[in-house]
């Protein structure tokens, strides 16, 4: 196998202070790498750096992220628009809120896929129903507004938002945190399965090991910025090295 993604010894700050002190990891094809630490420990700093989504305040002070062989740390805007739309999507904690409230979500998908694709709106609804249809999603949902939808349908619908357009990277912040217990397995489960469709590698943020035991490959351990400890969901869950990642365990009664 060979990485699709690779972030050598990233460095990230907002505000000129450093949150991300030199971060090392790599992603295979085809694997899942989960992001598991406390809040403000950095990992989802790390997402929004591969994603391009630091914001004005938020800037890569040192590394490198490469991406399918390219090094992707500072695109221009429109080349990152670019790679962002069409082979690296992202899936946040409340997918609801990422809509706009007014406008339905076949519509806002449909706009978001014209900028990269000359598909009609016929073609769309087909693509669309199929990918629904293998994700539990009612296919009526396109006509739907956001505010209509439960929590398990609007994380399904940022699913079909992100993926539609088959992606190689799929970047999730948080995606199954607000969700009652059911809701949470059934979004795992639909994770699993797009990466056994697809064979698209998936790095996912959470501060829920039993999350990382359910779906990780790997598992990168993240505490005030730093990386504590990264590996296989083997070496870590069954012989971890760092006493912050034995805690982890501990507390999550794994």
């Amino acid at each position: 196998m060979s990485a699709i993604l690779s972030v050598e010894n990233l460095v990230v700050a907002y505000n000129n202070q450093r949150v991300v002190h030199g971060v090392n990891f790599s992603v295979e094809r085809g694997e899942i790498l989960i992001i598991v630490g406390e809040s403000g420990s950095g990992k989802s700093t790390i997402l929004k750096a591969i994603g391009g989504l630091l914001g004005n305040s938020g800037k890569i002070i040192g590394g490198k992220i490469f991406f399918d062989g390219r090094d992707i740390t500072h695109l221009p805007d429109n080349e990152r628009r670019k790679i962002s739309g069409e082979s690296i999507g992202i899936i946040f904690q409340n997918a609801g809120a990422s809509f706009c409230p007014i406008r339905t979500i076949g519509d806002q998908i449909f706009e978001s896929v014209r900028a990269h694709r000359d598909w009609d709106k016929n073609f769309f609804r087909d693509k669309a129903t199929e990918i629904m249809r293998k994700i539990n999603l009612d296919p009526a949902t396109l006509d739907e507004y956001p505010f209509r939808l439960s929590g398990g349908m609007a994380q399904r619908a940022g699913i079909l938002a992100a993926t539609i357009l088959e992606l190689k990277l799929l970047l999730a912040d948080e995606p199954t945190g607000s969700l009652d217990i059911v809701t949470r397995a059934e979004v795992v489960n639909e994770l699993l399965n797009l990466r056994g469709r697809l064979q698209i590698s998936i790095v996912l943020v959470t501060h829920d090991l039993k999350v990382a035991k359910q779906m990780a490959d790997k598992i990168l351990i993240m505490r005030g910025g730093k990386a504590v400890e990264f590996g296989t969901r083997e070496q870590i869950l069954n012989d971890p090295r760092q006493p912050y990642t034995h805690e982890l365990i501990e507390a999550a009664n794994l």
